[in-house]
């Protein structure tokens, strides 16, 4: 395992997500970002806050969870948020306000400097639905290392995607995740026929991936490479809520390669943490000492 301390940086939404019993931090990046640290990563969120008590809120519960937010501008539009209706504790959904600090990410000196020094960049559909925030993503992506993981998880929310957009993400990535309902959306405005691992093999080879990475809830998620493939069945699962679950596995898969474990050794590690965060309430569940020893 190597020694060297990844440097992960989330690119994109930072928001409350607003429940019937309260608020909670969310924003897929940063829920990353959060999880990655968790395990030992040097994280950092590229975003935007408002310049109003919400976003100065965020950003002392960052520090709170040792999170840089020396990358995170503040902006004058309204902090983000997510009214997230949990009726389905398996199947979340989110209405998202318009207009928010999030969609007007500048782009800055600090935060090229960032990516260019960056293990891993981390991305996703829903903060190009802005065109100053996507320029900003854009930009920060044409700065990475060549050696860099590019994670983009696709994280299609409400009517903000387009299938030029997505296309224009793989381009840019080399790692793809997507879950099983995404999928569907995604094989439909594509126009792909096949099962799941054609269409997961046939995208690998035409945008030059090194992994896709394909979540199915409850079932199982598996990841495909050039010449290797896991598949792995869901553990059972006491399920407070999902919210963040996919950017826990993200994480945690991210690290794990990072420090030089083996794709199935990632994923394993991926499984263990995304299982612990659906059994607790909220995206930001602290890991244990005993799901660290789980995943060694």
């Amino acid at each position: 395992m190597s020694s060297h301390k990844p440097l992960i940086v989330g690119i994109g939404e930072l928001l409350w997500d607003v429940f019937k019993n309260g608020k909670r931090i969310g924003g897929a990046p940063v829920n990353l970002v959060y999880n990655a640290t968790q395990l030992g990563a040097e994280g950092y969120a590229v975003t935007a806050v408002g310049n109003d008590e919400a976003g100065s809120e965020l950003l002392r519960e960052l520090k709170k969870s040792h999170i840089d937010s020396e990358q995170i501008q503040f902006v004058d539009y309204a902090t983000g948020r997510s009214i997230v209706d949990d009726s389905d504790p398996n199947d979340p959904t989110y209405n998202l306000n318009d207009g928010a600090a999030w969609d007007h990410i500048p782009t800055t000196v600090e935060s090229i400097n960032m990516a260019k020094q960056a293990d891993a960049l981390c991305f996703g559909t829903l903060a190009l639905r802005n065109e100053e925030s996507r320029n900003t993503i854009f930009t920060l992506l044409s700065y990475a290392r060549k050696d860099a993981m590019l994670f983009f998880d696709v994280n299609l929310r409400q009517n903000f995607y387009s299938k030029e957009l997505i296309e224009r993400l793989l381009q840019k990535a080399n790692v793809f995740k997507i879950n099983k309902e995404e999928f569907k959306i995604l094989s439909r405005i594509f126009g792909e026929q096949g099962d799941e691992d054609e269409i997961c093999r046939m995208l690998l080879g035409k945008y030059n991936l090194k992994y896709i990475i394909l979540t199915a809830g409850a079932d199982y998620s598996k990841i495909y490479g050039k010449d290797e493939f896991s598949k792995i069945d869901t553990p059972q699962t006491n399920v407070v809520d999902t919210v963040g679950g996919g950017d826990a596995f993200a994480g945690a898969f991210i690290v794990a390669m990072l420090n030089g474990a083996s794709l199935k050794d990632a994923h394993r590690r991926a499984v263990i943490r995304a299982k612990t965060v659906c059994e607790g309430s909220g995206a930001w569940i602290p890991c244990s000492k005993e799901e660290l020893q789980a995943m060694a």
